[in-house]
């Protein structure tokens, strides 16, 4: 039965993050055929990356998705790109939302944009919401339920989704190494550790490429994802597609277990947990390993690479993150802690290239 308790709700914007509803009802009347004086915006209170917005004109709902305010990196935060491959996968992968209009005139509201549909669902992030009650089996199959629809997207044929000239697959793991290197230097504040042994060490562990070209989410986890209110063991949505492309499916399933901590892990990693993975019911990564294996025939070797790879680039990101806080670029306190969360993820890499990390 739904529970409206449960569903991800929009809530006020935040200070510094407004958007000019004059412009945006002028601009949206002609495009969206319907009349929008009564346009009412909120914001999803989930992202540190795209901020994402929920629109209101009568009974008509529509998803808003631009960059960040104070953002230096145009290529993160590509509006155009995300636009198109969810054109691409709307008729092929039924878990993406359906994307309606993009705008790159930036007098509306200062930046690219684009329209999508909304999804209402239940949004689970640290910890599950009180009102959701599963046993461990529950959770143990949401869970494998999760990484399936992964393992749907990878599956995903790239010539009927019209994506076989998408990205770049060739080189995808050395480009990504490359990538997150120089994103790391050019992020660092004084207060940053120190990653070279970690970055050395992923160069002369960098595998050779599985073979397989892939849609990749790039960002696939719990907070990204909508379950069904009316089957809360049941994906229904995937949300957050600004990384994504055609590349490596191996580096995707590492980024995604870069979030998953599991009972075995240190405390102060499973501390800094950002999904319930580490519960009684959730499955160890070991397990999901074996489960995408099969899923997928894809086979997973290396993986203390993947994983390693999925928690340094884990601590760029928060780096970029804070780095926007440090000097200025935000007013966002949510983004003060991000140093601690990226000194976390470098001392866990640590852990995995000295072999005491179990996969």
């Amino acid at each position: 039965m739904t529970n409206n308790n449960l569903v991800d709700k929009a809530g006020n914007i935040r200070e510094g993050e407004e958007l000019d509803l004059d412009r945006l009802r002028q601009h949206l009347e002609p495009v969206l055929g319907a009349k929008v004086s009564d346009l009412q915006v909120r914001q999803f209170p989930g992202g540190h990356s795209n901020l994402t917005y929920l629109l209101n004109s009568g009974d008509e709902q529509w998803v808003l998705r631009r960059p960040p305010f104070g953002s230096t990196v145009k290529s993160a935060h590509d509006m155009s790109r995300e636009y198109k491959i969810l054109s691409a996968l709307k008729d092929v992968y039924p878990y993406s939302p359906v994307p309606s209009h993009f705008c790159d005139d930036h007098d509306v509201i200062g930046c690219d944009f684009y329209l999508m549909s909304y999804i209402e669902g239940l949004v689970i992030r640290r910890d599950y919401p009180k009102d959701l009650v599963l046993s461990p089996e529950q959770i143990r199959q949401q869970l494998f339920n999760f990484f399936d629809v992964l393992s749907e997207l990878h599956s995903v044929d790239l010539v009927e989704a019209g994506l076989d000239t998408f990205g770049r697959p060739e080189g995808y793991v050395k480009r990504q190494m490359d990538g997150w290197c120089r994103r790391w230097e050019d992020a660092v504040t004084p207060d940053t550790v120190n990653c070279d042994n970690i970055i050395k060490w992923l160069q002369d562990n960098m595998p050779a490429e599985s073979g397989k070209a892939s849609v990749i989410h790039n960002d696939y986890k719990m907070d990204n994802v909508i379950f069904s209110l009316d089957d809360p063991l049941k994906v229904i949505g995937v949300l957050d597609w600004e990384m994504s492309t055609v590349g490596d499916p191996l580096m995707d399933l590492g980024c995604t277990l870069g979030y998953w901590t599991q009972i075995s892990d240190p405390d102060f990693f499973r501390e800094s947990r950002t999904m319930p993975s580490d519960i009684p019911g959730a499955p160890t990564r070991a397990e999901i390993i074996s489960r995408f294996q099969q899923q997928t025939g894809i086979a997973v070797d290396n993986f203390p690479f993947y994983f390693c790879f999925g928690l340094f680039r884990l601590a760029v990101i928060g780096q970029q993150i804070y780095y926007r806080y440090y000097h200025g670029l935000t007013k966002d306190e949510r983004f003060a802690g991000f140093i601690k969360k990226s000194h976390v993820l470098h001392q866990m890499c640590e852990l995995i290239i000295s072999g005491k990390i179990e996969s």
